[in-house]
């Protein structure tokens, strides 16, 4: 695998650091668009986290995904057709990305103030 990845290495034309930064928005993307509209209820909305999390992880260079669901928008389930459609706004998520010595914090949160759910850097080091 060390063959593989100098490979893939040798296609970037950045500095580490901007390649980790790059990786963390990929994968800030694949948060938002691959999981807003998913249905959800409170009964899964715990596996869906886990689901979420668990695809993150699986992507190159993630060392750790937490994903947290705001359970504001749930009531107590009447029937079947009680569900929700998961929004940007409801979805918090912290992802660590690590190449070399490099690791970057990526975060998702609604930002009440911007109206918006933003996706930001909130840590960047060198080991």
């Amino acid at each position: 695998m060390i063959g593989r990845e100098a490979l893939a290495a040798s296609r970037f034309k950045c500095t580490i650091r901007e390649r980790v930064l790059f990786e963390a928005g990929i994968k800030m993307g694949t948060i938002y668009h691959q999981f807003v509209g998913t249905p959800v209820n409170l009964e899964g909305v715990e596996a869906l986290e886990t689901a979420i999390e668990k695809s993150i992880c699986t992507q190159p260079y993630v060392e750790s995904a937490r994903i947290h669901i705001d359970r504001g928008v749930f009531g107590k389930s009447k029937d079947q057709y009680s569900y929700f459609s998961l929004t940007g706004e409801k979805i918090d998520a912290v992802i660590r990305i690590k190449i070399e010595n490099v690791t970057a914090v990526a975060e998702m949160r609604y930002d009440p103030e911007l109206g918006y759910p933003l996706m930001y850097i909130s840590e960047i080091r060198e080991d």
